[in-house]
């Protein structure tokens, strides 16, 4: 039998400022392409992962904070902002692959993953890849924990999307965009509680390089028929991993009830509701996200993998009882109770 290497000890947080021009976008080429990154801050690693059509500035509101007591990296993923946006492979799987690479190039060895949306996805895809690297992880909003997506989503992976996005920025179609969203906010839609973040998703996509990366990286994991991509049927092997499940009341994109089925499918997990909250609680409540993952990466251990634990994890497989409770990536029991409690 192999010895697995101890993970080396985190390096004490020292309480500091950021400095000015930290926050500035860095670069690395990472397999001939170059990705851009935001990098701040000293301490345990924490990676923030943007959603699909996002990009690093996301965070922007909460770099400053989370860098006093980490080492805060936040990647434009490939494909999105800053970074290259190559006729390449958006798969889930890639981002995670490319998220390692950078973040080797970078010394760091393992880190606490933050995933919102798409990068909830990412996130769990590198735990599952690369548990040895992974401390700890936080999703927020994430997919990939069920099937059910927004209806807009699913028409944008229908062929002539590029036609649609490219339409939206005529002459006057923002106009008309925008007193459509201002509707929805009047008549407190849940749509309405995210439109405005998502249309300044739709304003990041100027040129058709920038949309046909869109696109390419949605036809990844989602189809007409909602999200292809899902990891409850591995979630048993985050037992021992440390898991805070972040989500907005109100998530018009990745419905709440999705957070109740990961939360029931992820053994030991936690899981917080930002009442109000769309599909970017930490834009909603900023003060309250970073506080939790102060206080979750404070008060958690980094997970200790081994080989051992792993292998015994893939040998029993998901239990029997959770995995006839889990049906279209959401746990009927819990949903119904939720349904109930909300009445």
């Amino acid at each position: 039998m192999v010895d697995v290497p101890q993970r080396r000890p985190a390096r004490a947080a020292r309480l500091r400022p950021v400095g000015d021009g930290e926050l500035e976008l860095q670069y690395r080429v990472v397999h001939g392409y170059r990705r851009a990154f935001r990098m701040a801050g000293e301490g345990p690693a924490l990676v923030l992962i943007h959603g699909i059509g996002d990009s690093s500035a996301t965070w922007a509101e909460l770099i400053p904070d989370l860098a006093r007591t980490h080492t805060v990296i936040a990647p434009d993923l490939l494909g999105h902002g800053a970074s290259e946006k190559p006729r390449a492979d958006y798969s889930v799987a890639a981002y995670a692959n490319g998220l390692r690479d950078l973040l080797s190039t970078l010394g760091v060895e393992s880190a606490t993953l933050v995933g919102h949306s798409l990068g909830g996805g990412v996130a769990m895809q590198f735990a599952y890849q690369f548990p040895e690297r992974t401390e700890r992880l936080i999703l927020v909003s994430a997919g990939g924990v069920g099937r059910e997506v927004n209806p807009a989503l699913r028409l944008v992976s229908l062929p002539g999307a590029h036609l649609a996005l490219s339409a939206l920025r005529l002459p006057g179609m923002r106009l008309h965009v925008g007193l459509a969203v201002g509707l929805m906010r009047l008549l407190d839609t849940d749509l309405g509680q995210d439109a405005p973040e998502l249309l300044t998703l739709v304003d990041a996509l100027p040129d058709d390089t920038s949309r046909n990366a869109f696109i390419r990286t949605l036809r990844a994991v989602v189809d007409w028929r909602g999200q292809v991509v899902t990891m409850l049927d591995r979630c048993y092997l985050t037992a021992g991993m440390p898991t805070l499940l972040l989500w907005g009341e109100r998530d018009s994109v990745v419905p709440v009830r999705h957070a109740h089925g990961a939360h029931a499918a992820m053994p030991g997990s936690r899981l917080e509701i930002f009442e109000g909250a769309g599909h970017f609680p930490f834009h909603s409540d900023p003060a309250r996200f970073r506080a939790l993952v102060e206080e979750f990466t404070r008060t958690t251990a980094p997970a200790d993998w081994s080989r051992d634990h792993w292998r015994a994890l893939l040998r029993e497989g998901r239990p029997a009882t959770r995995a006839g409770a889990v049906r279209e990536g959401i746990v009927t029991d819990l949903r119904e109770a939720s349904e109930r409690s909300a009445t």
